[in-house]
């Protein structure tokens, strides 16, 4: 079974996906840390966040992997950490709306996917990448409350500048990140995250 869990910035995935799997005994596959750890990678090896060709072939070349608790690799080394710099947040958006970057991104995130229950997190997984998922749910949650949980996750960062990043993100975002006409609608901005992963295995367990 695939879960599809799409949402904008800060809505929650990351966070609900992974309990949930946990949760389900599902793999938990977070793609929108695989553009994060490309946008790493180029920019340690110096490629021009603007060129697709160059960042596709490096996707390509250096294929994103998940350990067994979900830590993401790249060349074997995990870099779950550094994916989640501020800096990063600011060039993620660049490398991630090239379509030849989403091509790859997407192959590559089908093949994890179809390797048993897997909860998948993201943008378009329930429209594009996954379209067939048996579950889906696309989170959202208040501007006040997506930026407020970023700056929970970016401790010292500035809580303006980090209002303003979701503020341009979105912008950039809006094109991929796309409702499907099938999925659960889910407002997490006044739930827990254990109110969330409860309602979404709720629909999980009505599937089955």
């Amino acid at each position: 079974m695939i879960v599809a869990i799409d949402g904008p910035a800060g809505s929650g995935k990351s966070t609900v996906a992974a309990a949930l799997a946990r949760r389900l005994g599902f793999r938990y596959l977070d793609t929108g840390a695989m553009y994060r750890a490309l946008t790493w990678l180029a920019l340690g090896e110096h490629v021009d966040p603007g060129d697709g060709d160059a960042l596709a072939a490096l996707a390509t070349e250096h294929p994103v992997t998940f350990d067994e608790d979900g830590r993401v690799e790249i060349d074997g080394h995990d870099v779950s950490a550094q994916i989640r710099a501020t800096g990063i947040d600011r060039v993620v958006p660049l490398v991630a709306a090239h379509p030849e970057v989403r091509e790859v991104m997407r192959e590559r995130q089908r093949a994890l996917g179809s390797e048993g229950d897997v909860v998948i997190e993201g943008r378009d997984i329930g429209t594009v990448v996954a379209p067939a998922a048996e579950v889906k749910v696309f989170l959202v949650a208040t501007a006040d409350e997506r930026a407020r949980r970023r700056s929970g996750d970016r401790p010292g960062a500035d809580a303006g500048e980090l209002a303003e990043d979701l503020r341009l993100r979105d912008a950039r975002d809006a094109v991929n990140t796309q409702t499907a006409p099938d999925a659960i609608a889910l407002d997490t901005t006044a739930l827990s995250v254990d109110e969330v992963v409860s309602r979404i295995a709720e629909l999980v367990e009505a599937r089955r």
